[in-house]
């Protein structure tokens, strides 16, 4: 049975709409049968053929937030661009809703891939992938796999799986830790059997503690203030179901990562809590690589991990718009 699915066409992003660029809602199916939405960004004036881009993230926002502002900026510089909501979050479709799993995640860009060369208006060897935070693992991981996309960017990147598995900056990185978080996701999902619902994590704390570190001052000021909240953002709102961390701790991402042979750029900004993420992420990618003259990790002094959500004066979009145009060519 086809889902029905619950579509805005009315502009509701957090960003302003750009007069340079149409806009439209689409949507298409992974190969798991979930049909995802997306806004599709294109260029007003063109001519022939165009380079494309599929886009999402952060890890719990939807494409009214981050990952739409840069689909729309990208289309200003003359990319097709679509900015997708994952399968169980926003307006696509997947039940039960706000899981998450890995192989899933990048079969959503695989299909975005899929999408974007079914476009007659698309040039298909000139396809790439955009990534930010968490989804800038998910692009780094889908670019180990599909060969189609012929330059990739990460932004701001999370690995979840790092995450999930050795907690923040790898401080519960041992087997005790492990054990506890075990113990207490499955006894979640014996209250849950019990319940018979999906118990949400709530999404980013709010009031905002006195003592709150840096980085959740910046969650703060992006989900919980008019500069990015979005009543259908997971981190805006009521967050992921608890479980859905169960095989996120048990996967690690981005083990072939130094055989990809297309371009990809790493983005993090100097001061975000998550560098260490992107650092080792390139660390690795070039360890041991032949194909490390298309690899590059742009380092954005000063600047947060949220800044590279939104911060249009921080985000180094022409270096974005440079290294596509050379390596869509």
């Amino acid at each position: 049975m086809q889902e029905e699915l619950k579509i805005t066409q009315e502009w509701d992003k957090v960003f302003p709409q750009s007069d340079k660029v149409n806009h439209q809602k689409v949507t298409f199916t992974n190969h798991f049968g979930i049909t995802l939405v997306a806004d599709m960004y294109t260029p007003k004036d063109y001519t022939g053929k165009l380079p494309a881009l599929a886009v999402a993230g952060p890890y719990g926002a939807v494409k009214e937030q981050a990952s739409g502002l840069y689909a729309q900026e990208m289309a200003e510089r003359g990319f097709l661009s679509i900015a997708f909501d994952p399968s169980f979050t926003g307006e696509s479709g997947g039940h039960p809703r706000y899981m998450t799993a890995f192989d899933i995640n990048v079969e959503d860009f695989q299909a975005a891939v899929d999408y974007l060369i079914s476009l007659d208006n698309v040039d298909s060897e000139k396809i790439g992938i955009i990534g930010i935070c968490g989804w800038g693992g998910m692009a780094l991981q889908t670019a180990c796999i599909d060969t189609r996309i012929k330059a990739t960017i990460v932004s701001t990147m999370y690995d979840m799986s790092r995450v999930a598995g050795n907690g923040y900056f790898d401080e519960q990185d041992n087997e005790e830790a492990r054990y506890s978080q075990r113990v207490s996701l499955n006894n979640q999902r014996n209250k849950d059997l019990a319940s018979g619902n999906y118990a949400l994590a709530g999404g980013v704390i709010d009031p905002l503690p006195a003592n709150a570190p840096e980085f959740l001052q910046g969650y703060h000021a992006y989900y919980k203030t008019p500069r990015g909240y979005h009543n259908r953002s997971l981190n805006s709102n009521n967050g992921w179901a608890i479980q859905t961390n169960t095989s996120m701790m048990n996967v690690r991402l981005f083990h072939y990562a130094n055989e990809i042979r297309n371009a990809l750029m790493i983005i993090h900004g100097d001061k975000a809590h998550s560098f260490y993420m992107g650092k080792d992420a390139y660390d690795q990618m070039i360890k041991d690589s032949k194909y490390t003259s298309n690899k590059e990790f742009v380092v954005v002094p000063g600047a947060t991990h949220t800044d590279l959500y939104d911060q249009k004066d921080k985000i180094p979009f022409a270096k974005i718009e440079e290294f596509l145009n050379r390596h869509l060519s």
